[in-house]
């Protein structure tokens, strides 16, 4: 049919080449950006999954650098312990030296001064140490628990857990307290009797040293520790501390009244000491090198700090181990999780390039066919002849 105001081919050749300018325009944007998925009608549900992809693999990242951030928080930690071993162990030395009677007197309250001195600053490292402003030795972290989560994960509630409890010899950061009563003094006519009572609101995670004699041990609570009352956790803490101490050297009896252990001294010439502290490092808290008996005292109570701080450096240890494995994991996940997204996402150079060269082609083609089909209508003229 041959007309003039409406040219078929014309048309049809307008809609292809508008049809190839958007193909050709996608590719041109694909290769300017790198993405093939630059708007969600580019592939929506390709849009989504690389979404979720960034979600998951920045917060893999971020989880990578708090479990280094960890790491450095209980390296900080551990190496102040390093320091509180070595004046330990100093101590330890002093003990075993003032323990000899070739020492006089004055040799003893020499010893005893540096004693007392190094004492005291494992108590100003316990009570100063701190990572980014934080107290991490003395126990004051989350409300007194010293209980640290580390998010090593990219979703909620993925954490490494550590607590670190106050490496003092006098803290008071945990609720449980114990208080110590000498009834009747050391040569008295009749023998001695103290008590050491269990008193405050107990939370797992609380510590109480307690030294009677020659023996010392930190108890902590657990949760098996907590009953129905504060009577019930008193009492069960009581007996746990009886327990582990045992038979001391010159007491007949130790008995568990309520909330109180009772001590008892075999024969009215026995004196011996008592006391308590809520530092982990508390047995040490009395402790002295004056006379031969204390420096043996002092021995004993310092063979169980020793242990206590090397038990609290071996946990850890073996969580920053952990993290650092935790931390390659994440890693790797993130690496693999990135090149999945990379598939979804990135665009295909080569795949893109070739549709480029394609829609360009047709373009110039369609050019000249449009061309041509304004030409059709002038065969009309022919007719006019």
């Amino acid at each position: 049919m041959s007309v003039i105001n409406t040219n078929v081919s014309a048309l049809v050749t307008q809609n292809a080449i508008a049809k190839n300018d958007r193909a050709m325009t996608n590719a041109m944007e694909q290769l300017s950006t790198g993405k093939r998925i630059n708007s969600a009608s580019d592939d929506a549900a390709g849009l989504a999954i690389s979404s979720r992809m960034t979600a998951q693999i920045d917060g893999l990242n971020q989880a990578v650098r708090n479990g280094n951030d960890a790491v450095s928080l209980i390296q900080t930690a551990d190496g102040s312990l390093i320091q509180v071993t070595d004046m330990l162990q100093r101590m330890r030395t002093l003990a075993v030296q003032a323990a000899s009677d070739t020492n006089t007197a004055d040799d003893r309250t020499a010893l005893n001064q540096e004693f007392t001195l190094l004492r005291n600053e494992i108590n100003r490292i316990g009570n100063n140490t701190q990572w980014n402003g934080e107290n991490v030795l003395d126990q004051s972290f989350a409300s007194n628990t010293g209980a640290y989560s580390f998010q090593v994960g990219a979703n909620s509630a993925q954490t490494i857990d550590l607590q670190i409890n106050a490496y003092t010899t006098t803290g008071a950061s945990t609720a449980t307290s114990a208080t110590t009563v000498l009834t009747t003094t050391a040569s008295s006519s009749d023998e001695q009797v103290s008590t050491v009572t269990i008193a405050g609101s107990s939370v797992a995670g609380d510590t109480i040293a307690v030294t009677v004699g020659d023996k010392s041990y930190v108890h902590t609570v657990v949760a098996a520790d907590i009953g129905d009352s504060d009577a019930e956790t008193h009492e069960s803490i009581a007996t746990a501390i009886d327990t582990a101490l045992g038979t001391v050297a010159g007491i007949v009896t130790s008995t568990v009244s309520g909330a109180d252990i009772v001590f008892t001294a075999d024969d009215a010439d026995t004196p011996f000491a008592i006391s308590s502290s809520k530092g982990l490092l508390g047995g040490i808290n009395s402790s002295s090198v004056l006379t031969a008996a204390k420096a043996n005292q002092s021995i004993v109570a310092l063979d169980t700090a020793i242990n206590t701080v090397n038990a609290g450096r071996a946990e850890m240890g073996a969580t920053i181990n952990v993290l650092q494995y935790a931390g390659d994991n994440l890693s790797n996940v993130s690496l693999n999780a990135t090149a999945s997204r990379s598939r979804v996402e990135d665009t295909d150079y080569s795949s893109a390039t070739t549709e480029l060269a394609r829609t360009q082609i047709i373009a110039q083609a369609a050019t000249a066919m449009l061309a041509q089909a304004n030409q059709i209508p002038q065969t009309v003229l022919s007719l006019l002849k």
